[in-house]
């Protein structure tokens, strides 16, 4: 029997917890999974030494390890290190899988966002019309990089415009990402939320600096999605790095 632990960041909201349940409750009803739970890395529990203890009680053959992280930065590479301090002290075989980046469920995701937003407030317009800012938290790794212009690369065929921005650590930041897009006079300005969960950055950081650049440069009509964790096609990716891991092994 095989075991299934998603690694998150860390949140004290009770949102984040409950999203993350609702993906392992998925991953055991579709793949009949006897353990499935989540961790995470720092702030709250439960934590990864914890959990990990918890499976191990009940002699799996199998335990795949689903980093839930946007980048391949060093918030993966700590939470590696931890679970490969277990390697040796178990039966179990551990493998982890890729984080959820770089995939066409993305893509998707993201998609529905925008057309779940522009449906909520009313608006239709054909794809082709729509300008679109991703706002992403940003990160000193250079593989970070990549992982979003995968995306930008992805969506441009489909919008007028596509640009991205970052709350911190890179630039653009949000204020020269609206700039960016008003100087493209946006008959309507699509602002995806790149964050998996609706954690403080969400709620508030974001507003900080977004909200004030709306209103400086008076764009016509601005749209915010909600966080692209939200979808279901982050929960439909979960399962798809499952999937991956067990085919191969």
């Amino acid at each position: 029997m095989n075991g299934v632990i998603i690694v998150d960041r860390g949140s004290k909201s009770y949102e984040v917890k409950k999203e993350l349940s609702e993906i392992c409750f998925k991953i055991k009803n579709e793949t009949k999974c006897l353990f499935s739970k989540y961790c995470f890395l720092e702030v709250t529990e439960p934590q990864i030494d914890e959990v990990l203890n918890d499976c191990f009680k009940l002699h799996m053959d199998k335990l795949i390890i689903i980093p839930y992280f946007l980048y391949s930065g060093k918030k993966v590479k700590l939470a590696i290190n931890r679970i490969m301090k277990f390697y040796n002290k178990t039966t179990t075989k551990i493998i982890i899988s890729k984080p959820m980046l770089m995939h066409t469920l993305i893509i998707k995701a993201i998609e529905h966002r925008i057309s779940k937003a522009m449906q909520k407030n009313n608006i239709t317009i054909n794809k082709q019309n729509i300008d679109v800012l991703i706002i992403c938290h940003g990160s000193k790794e250079s593989n970070s990089h990549f992982s979003i212009m995968y995306v930008i690369d992805e969506l441009r065929p489909k919008y007028r415009n596509v640009k991205h921005c970052f709350l911190e650590i890179e630039n653009p930041d949000i204020n020269n990402g609206i700039l960016y897009c008003a100087n493209k006079n946006p008959d309507v300005l699509v602002i995806v939320l790149y964050f998996l969960h609706s954690g403080i950055h969400v709620k508030y950081d974001v507003h900080k600096e977004l909200d004030p650049a709306i209103k400086k440069y008076k764009l016509k009509k601005v749209i915010i999605t909600d966080h692209i964790g939200k979808d279901k096609n982050f929960s439909d990716l979960v399962i798809k790095r499952y999937r991956e891991v067990e085919n191969a092994n």
